[in-house]
Protein backbone atom coordinates (compact mmCIF):
# COMPACT_ATOMS: atom_id res chain seq x y z
CA UNK A 1 0.00 0.00 0.00
CA UNK A 2 1.27 3.41 -0.94
CA UNK A 3 -0.17 6.34 1.15
CA UNK A 4 -0.11 9.47 -1.39
CA UNK A 5 -1.29 9.01 -5.03
CA UNK A 6 1.01 12.23 -5.82
CA UNK A 7 4.01 12.01 -8.32
CA UNK A 8 6.38 10.75 -4.71
CA UNK A 9 4.11 7.68 -5.04
CA UNK A 10 3.87 7.32 -8.81
CA UNK A 11 7.43 6.91 -8.88
CA UNK A 12 7.75 4.44 -6.04
CA UNK A 13 5.50 1.93 -7.96
CA UNK A 14 6.82 2.90 -11.13
CA UNK A 15 10.51 1.73 -9.70
CA UNK A 16 8.48 -1.81 -8.33
CA UNK A 17 7.30 -2.30 -11.98
CA UNK A 18 10.52 -0.96 -14.58
CA UNK A 19 12.88 -3.28 -11.89
CA UNK A 20 12.81 -7.17 -12.16
CA UNK A 21 14.88 -7.71 -9.01
CA UNK A 22 12.15 -6.01 -6.57
CA UNK A 23 10.34 -8.13 -5.81
CA UNK A 24 7.21 -5.92 -4.26
CA UNK A 25 4.33 -5.69 -5.78
CA UNK A 26 1.78 -2.29 -5.17
CA UNK A 27 -1.54 -3.17 -4.70
CA UNK A 28 -3.62 -0.02 -3.81
CA UNK A 29 -3.24 3.74 -3.14
CA UNK A 30 -4.73 5.66 -0.15
CA UNK A 31 -5.12 9.06 -0.74
CA UNK A 32 -7.43 12.22 1.37
CA UNK A 33 -8.14 13.71 -1.54
CA UNK A 34 -11.59 12.32 -2.67
CA UNK A 35 -11.61 13.56 -6.26
CA UNK A 36 -9.10 11.09 -6.80
CA UNK A 37 -10.91 7.82 -5.17
CA UNK A 38 -11.74 5.35 -7.96
CA UNK A 39 -8.90 6.48 -10.30
CA UNK A 40 -6.03 4.24 -11.39
CA UNK A 41 -2.49 4.95 -11.42
CA UNK A 42 -0.36 2.36 -13.64
CA UNK A 43 -3.52 0.25 -13.29
CA UNK A 44 -3.18 0.01 -9.30
CA UNK A 45 -6.73 1.99 -7.56
CA UNK A 46 -6.84 4.87 -5.30
CA UNK A 47 -9.24 3.37 -2.88
CA UNK A 48 -9.87 5.86 -0.65
CA UNK A 49 -8.81 8.35 2.17
CA UNK A 50 -7.07 7.96 5.88
CA UNK A 51 -10.01 6.10 7.21
CA UNK A 52 -10.03 3.42 4.79
CA UNK A 53 -6.08 2.15 5.55
CA UNK A 54 -7.27 -0.28 8.26
CA UNK A 55 -9.95 -1.97 6.00
CA UNK A 56 -8.18 -1.90 2.85
CA UNK A 57 -5.01 -3.20 4.11
CA UNK A 58 -6.82 -6.45 5.24
CA UNK A 59 -8.71 -6.66 2.47
CA UNK A 60 -5.36 -6.64 0.16
CA UNK A 61 -3.33 -8.97 2.54
CA UNK A 62 -1.00 -5.43 2.10
CA UNK A 63 2.71 -6.65 4.07
CA UNK A 64 3.98 -2.98 3.63
CA UNK A 65 2.99 0.31 3.74
CA UNK A 66 5.14 3.44 2.22
CA UNK A 67 4.10 6.61 3.14
CA UNK A 68 4.94 9.15 0.14
CA UNK A 69 3.73 12.29 1.45
CA UNK A 70 6.82 14.61 1.12
CA UNK A 71 5.08 18.19 1.72
CA UNK A 72 2.59 17.26 4.89
CA UNK A 73 3.98 18.44 8.14
CA UNK A 74 4.67 16.04 10.90
CA UNK A 75 1.85 16.54 12.95
CA UNK A 76 -0.39 15.25 9.69
CA UNK A 77 2.07 12.50 9.18
CA UNK A 78 2.29 11.30 12.85
CA UNK A 79 -2.00 11.28 12.52
CA UNK A 80 -1.59 8.57 9.27
CA UNK A 81 1.38 6.77 11.34
CA UNK A 82 -1.05 6.34 14.24
CA UNK A 83 -3.77 4.19 11.86
CA UNK A 84 -1.18 2.40 9.82
CA UNK A 85 0.52 1.05 13.27
CA UNK A 86 -2.76 -0.88 13.91
CA UNK A 87 -2.13 -3.32 10.54
CA UNK A 88 0.74 -4.98 12.25
CA UNK A 89 2.64 -3.89 8.54
CA UNK A 90 6.24 -3.03 7.81
CA UNK A 91 6.33 0.92 7.86
CA UNK A 92 8.27 3.11 5.51
CA UNK A 93 8.33 6.56 4.74
CA UNK A 94 9.87 9.39 2.50
CA UNK A 95 11.84 11.71 4.65
CA UNK A 96 11.09 14.38 3.35
CA UNK A 97 10.57 17.31 0.93
CA UNK A 98 14.38 17.66 0.20
CA UNK A 99 14.41 14.03 -1.48
CA UNK A 100 11.01 14.96 -3.39
CA UNK A 101 12.59 18.58 -4.91
CA UNK A 102 15.87 16.71 -5.66
CA UNK A 103 14.37 13.62 -7.23
CA UNK A 104 15.65 11.26 -4.90
CA UNK A 105 12.97 9.21 -4.82
CA UNK A 106 13.70 5.48 -4.63
CA UNK A 107 12.91 2.80 -2.67
CA UNK A 108 16.27 2.84 -1.26
CA UNK A 109 15.44 6.46 0.30
CA UNK A 110 12.82 4.95 2.12
CA UNK A 111 13.11 5.11 5.68
CA UNK A 112 11.99 2.97 8.29
CA UNK A 113 8.90 4.44 10.39
CA UNK A 114 10.93 5.13 14.34
CA UNK A 115 8.58 5.86 17.23
CA UNK A 116 9.83 9.67 17.29
CA UNK A 117 7.61 10.29 13.87
CA UNK A 118 4.89 9.24 16.17
CA UNK A 119 5.44 11.94 18.78
CA UNK A 120 2.79 14.55 16.77
CA UNK A 121 4.85 17.74 17.03
CA UNK A 122 6.51 19.62 14.14
CA UNK A 123 10.28 20.08 14.79
CA UNK A 124 12.11 22.60 16.29
CA UNK A 125 13.23 25.41 13.73
CA UNK A 126 15.62 27.24 14.50
CA UNK A 127 17.35 30.32 12.85
CA UNK A 128 20.57 28.84 11.52
CA UNK A 129 22.28 32.17 10.08
CA UNK A 130 22.20 33.11 14.37
CA UNK A 131 24.03 30.42 14.98
CA UNK A 132 26.44 30.51 12.11
CA UNK A 133 26.90 34.04 12.85
CA UNK A 134 28.23 33.23 16.43
CA UNK A 135 30.25 30.47 15.56
CA UNK A 136 31.98 31.02 12.11
CA UNK A 137 35.36 31.77 12.05
CA UNK A 138 35.87 30.78 16.13
CA UNK A 139 37.55 28.27 17.99
CA UNK A 140 35.21 26.06 19.53
CA UNK A 141 35.51 23.26 22.08
CA UNK A 142 33.03 20.68 22.90
CA UNK A 143 33.95 18.18 25.76
CA UNK A 144 32.36 14.85 25.67
CA UNK A 145 32.45 15.80 22.22
CA UNK A 146 32.21 12.19 21.44
CA UNK A 147 28.66 11.76 23.19
CA UNK A 148 25.05 11.34 22.04
CA UNK A 149 24.99 15.00 22.54
CA UNK A 150 28.26 16.29 21.95
CA UNK A 151 29.07 14.22 18.32
CA UNK A 152 25.86 16.04 17.31
CA UNK A 153 27.20 19.20 18.50
CA UNK A 154 30.22 18.55 16.72
CA UNK A 155 28.43 18.02 13.71
CA UNK A 156 26.47 20.63 13.35
CA UNK A 157 29.35 23.51 14.66
CA UNK A 158 31.69 22.01 11.75
CA UNK A 159 28.77 22.98 9.33
CA UNK A 160 29.30 26.31 10.33
CA UNK A 161 32.66 27.05 9.47
CA UNK A 162 34.52 27.28 12.54
CA UNK A 163 38.05 28.51 12.84
CA UNK A 164 39.49 24.88 14.48
CA UNK A 165 36.37 22.08 16.31
CA UNK A 166 38.48 21.24 19.33
CA UNK A 167 36.61 17.69 20.85
CA UNK A 168 37.98 16.56 24.32
CA UNK A 169 36.56 13.54 25.76
CA UNK A 170 38.04 10.96 28.27
CA UNK A 171 36.06 7.85 25.67
CA UNK A 172 38.75 7.01 23.29
CA UNK A 173 36.65 4.92 20.61
CA UNK A 174 33.59 7.45 20.58
CA UNK A 175 35.83 10.30 19.86
CA UNK A 176 37.74 8.23 17.02
CA UNK A 177 34.45 7.78 15.68
CA UNK A 178 33.38 11.40 15.27
CA UNK A 179 36.94 12.59 13.97
CA UNK A 180 36.38 9.93 11.60
CA UNK A 181 33.36 11.37 10.33
CA UNK A 182 34.06 15.02 10.36
CA UNK A 183 37.16 14.27 8.66
CA UNK A 184 35.67 12.47 5.91
CA UNK A 185 32.55 14.90 5.22
CA UNK A 186 34.88 18.23 5.68
CA UNK A 187 39.15 17.60 4.83
CA UNK A 188 39.25 20.99 5.19
CA UNK A 189 37.90 21.67 8.87
CA UNK A 190 40.52 22.60 11.55
CA UNK A 191 40.13 19.91 13.69
CA UNK A 192 42.05 18.80 16.54
CA UNK A 193 40.95 15.51 19.12
CA UNK A 194 41.89 15.42 22.54
CA UNK A 195 41.45 12.22 24.95
CA UNK A 196 41.37 13.92 28.33
CA UNK A 197 39.35 13.88 31.67
CA UNK A 198 37.69 17.06 32.88
CA UNK A 199 38.81 16.18 36.21
CA UNK A 200 42.19 16.38 35.30
CA UNK A 201 43.08 20.10 36.00
CA UNK A 202 46.37 20.33 34.62
CA UNK A 203 45.27 18.56 31.42
CA UNK A 204 42.24 21.11 31.41
CA UNK A 205 44.53 24.13 31.74
CA UNK A 206 47.08 23.37 29.56
CA UNK A 207 44.26 22.52 26.66
CA UNK A 208 42.88 26.07 27.34
CA UNK A 209 46.19 27.58 27.49
CA UNK A 210 46.77 26.28 23.69
CA UNK A 211 44.07 26.29 21.82
CA UNK A 212 42.73 29.44 23.64
CA UNK A 213 39.18 28.94 22.61
CA UNK A 214 36.39 31.55 22.07
CA UNK A 215 33.32 29.28 22.42
CA UNK A 216 32.84 26.12 24.99
CA UNK A 217 30.31 23.61 24.86
CA UNK A 218 30.55 21.37 28.58
CA UNK A 219 28.78 18.34 27.40
CA UNK A 220 31.20 16.35 29.40
CA UNK A 221 29.23 14.04 32.37
CA UNK A 222 28.26 11.18 34.03
CA UNK A 223 23.98 10.93 33.03
CA UNK A 224 22.86 7.36 33.54
CA UNK A 225 20.58 7.92 37.13
CA UNK A 226 20.80 4.66 38.42
CA UNK A 227 24.37 3.83 37.97
CA UNK A 228 25.05 7.24 39.22
CA UNK A 229 22.58 6.37 42.56
CA UNK A 230 25.28 2.91 42.78
CA UNK A 231 28.21 5.47 42.25
CA UNK A 232 27.42 9.03 44.06
CA UNK A 233 31.04 10.12 44.66
CA UNK A 234 31.73 10.01 40.74
CA UNK A 235 28.56 11.84 40.06
CA UNK A 236 30.18 14.40 42.28
CA UNK A 237 33.72 14.16 41.37
CA UNK A 238 33.07 13.97 37.41
CA UNK A 239 30.01 16.03 37.14
CA UNK A 240 30.66 18.88 39.31
CA UNK A 241 34.01 19.04 39.72
CA UNK A 242 34.80 18.31 36.24
CA UNK A 243 32.38 21.52 35.60
CA UNK A 244 34.12 23.77 37.92
CA UNK A 245 37.52 22.82 36.39
CA UNK A 246 36.45 23.85 32.84
CA UNK A 247 34.50 26.62 34.10
CA UNK A 248 37.77 27.91 35.69
CA UNK A 249 39.59 27.72 32.94
CA UNK A 250 37.55 29.14 30.61
CA UNK A 251 37.30 32.28 32.78
CA UNK A 252 41.38 32.48 33.11
CA UNK A 253 41.61 31.78 29.85
CA UNK A 254 39.30 34.47 28.44
CA UNK A 255 36.53 32.06 26.52
CA UNK A 256 34.02 34.52 25.46
CA UNK A 257 31.05 32.17 26.16
CA UNK A 258 30.49 28.64 28.03
CA UNK A 259 27.40 26.59 27.87
CA UNK A 260 26.54 24.20 29.78
CA UNK A 261 24.37 21.23 29.06
CA UNK A 262 22.04 20.37 31.85
CA UNK A 263 18.93 18.53 32.35
CA UNK A 264 14.82 18.86 33.69
CA UNK A 265 16.41 16.40 36.02
CA UNK A 266 18.26 19.69 38.05
CA UNK A 267 14.66 20.49 38.89
CA UNK A 268 13.66 19.63 42.19
CA UNK A 269 16.22 16.77 42.02
CA UNK A 270 15.43 13.05 43.28
CA UNK A 271 18.91 11.65 42.05
CA UNK A 272 22.24 12.19 42.52
CA UNK A 273 22.84 12.32 38.75
CA UNK A 274 20.10 15.37 39.06
CA UNK A 275 21.66 17.42 41.76
CA UNK A 276 24.89 16.94 40.65
CA UNK A 277 23.46 18.89 37.34
CA UNK A 278 21.46 21.44 39.70
CA UNK A 279 25.68 22.06 41.15
CA UNK A 280 26.92 22.58 38.07
CA UNK A 281 24.31 25.30 36.97
CA UNK A 282 24.80 27.22 40.03
CA UNK A 283 28.83 27.15 39.42
CA UNK A 284 27.74 28.23 36.22
CA UNK A 285 25.73 31.22 37.65
CA UNK A 286 28.55 31.90 40.32
CA UNK A 287 31.09 32.13 37.51
CA UNK A 288 29.16 34.54 35.46
CA UNK A 289 28.61 36.94 38.06
CA UNK A 290 32.31 37.59 38.55
CA UNK A 291 34.10 36.71 34.76
CA UNK A 292 34.00 38.69 31.42
CA UNK A 293 33.10 34.97 30.15
CA UNK A 294 29.36 34.15 29.47
CA UNK A 295 28.41 31.58 30.97
CA UNK A 296 24.51 30.13 30.35
CA UNK A 297 23.03 26.85 30.79
CA UNK A 298 20.57 24.78 28.69
CA UNK A 299 18.15 22.88 30.06
CA UNK A 300 16.42 19.61 27.98
CA UNK A 301 14.50 16.53 29.04
CA UNK A 302 15.04 12.98 26.92
CA UNK A 303 16.99 12.66 24.34
CA UNK A 304 15.62 9.87 21.98
CA UNK A 305 17.95 7.52 20.34
CA UNK A 306 20.89 9.10 22.78
CA UNK A 307 22.95 6.40 24.44
CA UNK A 308 21.53 4.45 26.95
CA UNK A 309 17.86 5.94 26.87
CA UNK A 310 14.88 4.23 26.24
CA UNK A 311 14.44 3.55 22.41
CA UNK A 312 17.23 1.48 21.79
CA UNK A 313 16.85 -0.74 24.74
CA UNK A 314 13.10 -1.64 23.56
CA UNK A 315 14.49 -2.07 20.64
CA UNK A 316 17.38 -4.80 21.97
CA UNK A 317 14.43 -6.26 24.12
CA UNK A 318 12.11 -6.70 21.41
CA UNK A 319 14.68 -8.07 18.91
CA UNK A 320 15.38 -10.87 22.21
CA UNK A 321 11.13 -11.64 22.25
CA UNK A 322 11.04 -9.44 25.02
CA UNK A 323 9.71 -8.63 27.35
CA UNK A 324 10.00 -4.91 27.47
CA UNK A 325 10.66 -3.79 30.83
CA UNK A 326 8.84 -0.40 32.09
CA UNK A 327 9.82 0.56 35.59
CA UNK A 328 6.15 2.12 36.40
CA UNK A 329 2.82 1.70 33.91
CA UNK A 330 2.02 5.86 34.74
CA UNK A 331 5.93 7.25 33.88
CA UNK A 332 5.92 9.99 31.46
CA UNK A 333 8.84 12.00 30.20
CA UNK A 334 9.20 14.86 27.96
CA UNK A 335 11.09 13.92 24.55
CA UNK A 336 13.03 15.45 21.86
CA UNK A 337 15.55 14.57 19.18
CA UNK A 338 19.07 14.43 19.25
CA UNK A 339 19.58 17.30 16.32
CA UNK A 340 16.53 19.27 18.31
CA UNK A 341 18.70 18.78 21.29
CA UNK A 342 21.22 20.43 19.70
CA UNK A 343 19.91 23.11 17.42
CA UNK A 344 18.47 24.73 20.97
CA UNK A 345 22.00 24.65 22.49
CA UNK A 346 23.62 26.40 19.56
CA UNK A 347 20.29 28.93 19.31
CA UNK A 348 20.66 29.48 22.91
CA UNK A 349 24.20 29.79 23.13
CA UNK A 350 23.47 32.89 20.18
CA UNK A 351 20.90 34.35 22.90
CA UNK A 352 23.14 33.99 25.45
CA UNK A 353 24.12 37.36 27.69
CA UNK A 354 25.13 35.53 30.90
CA UNK A 355 23.37 34.10 33.64
CA UNK A 356 20.34 32.44 32.10
CA UNK A 357 19.37 29.16 32.02
CA UNK A 358 17.82 28.09 28.80
CA UNK A 359 15.04 25.64 28.95
CA UNK A 360 12.91 23.97 25.85
CA UNK A 361 9.07 23.55 25.71
CA UNK A 362 9.06 20.34 24.58
CA UNK A 363 5.54 19.75 24.21
CA UNK A 364 3.42 17.12 25.81
CA UNK A 365 5.37 14.48 27.94
CA UNK A 366 4.75 11.17 26.74
CA UNK A 367 3.58 7.79 28.53
CA UNK A 368 6.47 5.71 28.33
CA UNK A 369 3.97 2.26 27.90
CA UNK A 370 2.55 4.21 25.42
CA UNK A 371 5.94 4.39 23.50
CA UNK A 372 6.56 1.08 24.18
CA UNK A 373 3.12 0.00 22.58
CA UNK A 374 3.96 1.61 19.49
CA UNK A 375 7.68 0.32 19.15
CA UNK A 376 5.93 -3.66 19.45
CA UNK A 377 3.26 -2.54 17.01
CA UNK A 378 6.23 -0.46 14.51
CA UNK A 379 7.70 -3.87 14.70
CA UNK A 380 4.48 -5.84 13.21
CA UNK A 381 4.31 -7.72 16.58
CA UNK A 382 1.36 -7.20 18.56
CA UNK A 383 2.02 -5.46 22.73
CA UNK A 384 1.20 -8.52 25.50
CA UNK A 385 0.68 -11.39 22.58
CA UNK A 386 3.96 -11.71 20.68
CA UNK A 387 6.39 -9.38 23.47
CA UNK A 388 4.99 -8.79 26.58
CA UNK A 389 5.67 -5.83 28.57
CA UNK A 390 6.67 -6.00 32.37
CA UNK A 391 6.39 -3.64 35.05
CA UNK A 392 9.77 -3.60 37.66
CA UNK A 393 9.03 -1.30 39.56
CA UNK A 394 10.65 2.94 40.20
CA UNK A 395 14.40 2.52 40.45
CA UNK A 396 16.16 4.86 43.12
CA UNK A 397 15.71 8.28 42.10
CA UNK A 398 13.21 7.97 40.04
CA UNK A 399 10.67 10.19 39.48
CA UNK A 400 7.34 9.38 37.87
CA UNK A 401 7.71 13.10 35.54
CA UNK A 402 10.28 15.47 35.21
CA UNK A 403 9.59 19.58 35.80
CA UNK A 404 11.17 21.76 33.27
CA UNK A 405 11.79 24.91 35.47
CA UNK A 406 11.38 25.63 39.45
CA UNK A 407 8.51 28.18 40.04
CA UNK A 408 10.56 30.50 40.96
CA UNK A 409 12.71 30.62 38.37
CA UNK A 410 9.99 32.05 36.93
CA UNK A 411 9.44 32.66 32.54
CA UNK A 412 10.81 34.78 29.95
CA UNK A 413 9.98 34.34 26.15
CA UNK A 414 13.04 34.66 23.49
CA UNK A 415 12.70 35.39 19.69
CA UNK A 416 11.87 31.59 19.84
CA UNK A 417 8.97 30.57 21.24
CA UNK A 418 10.25 27.14 22.40
CA UNK A 419 12.85 28.38 24.25
CA UNK A 420 12.77 30.26 27.85
CA UNK A 421 15.03 32.15 30.16
CA UNK A 422 14.27 30.59 33.58
CA UNK A 423 15.37 33.91 36.22
CA UNK A 424 18.56 32.89 38.27
CA UNK A 425 18.66 31.79 41.66
CA UNK A 426 20.04 33.38 44.80
CA UNK A 427 22.90 31.59 45.89
CA UNK A 428 24.62 31.61 49.04
CA UNK A 429 27.67 33.63 49.67
CA UNK A 430 29.77 31.24 50.89
CA UNK A 431 29.13 28.86 47.67
CA UNK A 432 32.70 27.92 46.65
CA UNK A 433 33.34 27.36 50.01
CA UNK A 434 30.49 24.88 50.10
CA UNK A 435 32.11 23.12 46.82
CA UNK A 436 35.82 22.91 48.48
CA UNK A 437 34.16 21.01 51.90
CA UNK A 438 32.39 19.00 49.48
CA UNK A 439 35.38 17.75 47.16
CA UNK A 440 36.77 16.57 50.05
CA UNK A 441 34.07 14.50 50.96
CA UNK A 442 33.83 13.07 47.65
CA UNK A 443 37.24 12.08 47.47
CA UNK A 444 37.39 10.48 51.36
CA UNK A 445 34.43 8.37 49.79
CA UNK A 446 32.67 9.46 52.81
CA UNK A 447 29.43 7.98 53.23
CA UNK A 448 27.22 10.77 54.26
CA UNK A 449 27.43 12.64 50.26
CA UNK A 450 23.92 12.85 49.88
CA UNK A 451 23.17 15.16 53.01
CA UNK A 452 26.37 17.14 52.39
CA UNK A 453 24.70 17.86 48.73
CA UNK A 454 21.78 18.86 50.22
CA UNK A 455 23.20 21.06 52.42
CA UNK A 456 23.53 23.01 49.42
CA UNK A 457 20.94 22.13 47.05
CA UNK A 458 18.48 22.41 49.27
CA UNK A 459 15.92 21.34 46.79
CA UNK A 460 17.66 18.14 46.37
CA UNK A 461 15.55 15.28 48.09
CA UNK A 462 16.90 11.95 48.93
CA UNK A 463 15.78 8.47 50.84
CA UNK A 464 18.10 8.71 54.13
CA UNK A 465 18.13 5.44 54.09
CA UNK A 466 19.55 5.16 50.70
CA UNK A 467 23.67 3.22 50.97
CA UNK A 468 23.69 2.52 47.60
CA UNK A 469 27.73 3.00 46.35
CA UNK A 470 29.24 4.16 49.74
CA UNK A 471 31.27 1.70 51.35
CA UNK A 472 29.94 1.04 54.62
Amino acid sequence: MIIGAGSAGEKILRETLVTPKINKEVVCFIDDDLSKKGRRIHNVPVVGGRNEILQQAEKYHVDEIYIALPSIDDKEVSEILNICKETKCKLKKLPGIYQFLNDEITLEKLKDVEVQDLLGRDPIKVNLEEIMGYVQDKVVMVTGGGGSIGSELCRQIAKSHPKQLIIVDIYENNAYDIQLELQRKYPKLNLETMIASVRDQNKINDLFAYYHPDIVYHAAAHKHVPLMEDAPHEAIKNNVFGTLNVAKAANQYGVKKFILISTDKAVNPTNIMGASKRLCEMIVQSFDKKSKTEFVAVRFGNVLGSNGSVIPLFKKQIQNGGPITITHPDIIRYFMTIPEAVSLVLQAGSYAHGGEIFVLDMGKPVKILDMAKNLIKLSGLEPDVDIEIKFIGLRPGEKLYEEMLMKEEGMQTTPNKMIHIGKPIELSHDFFDQLDHLYQVAYDEDSNIRKEVHQIVDTYHYDENTTHGVKQ
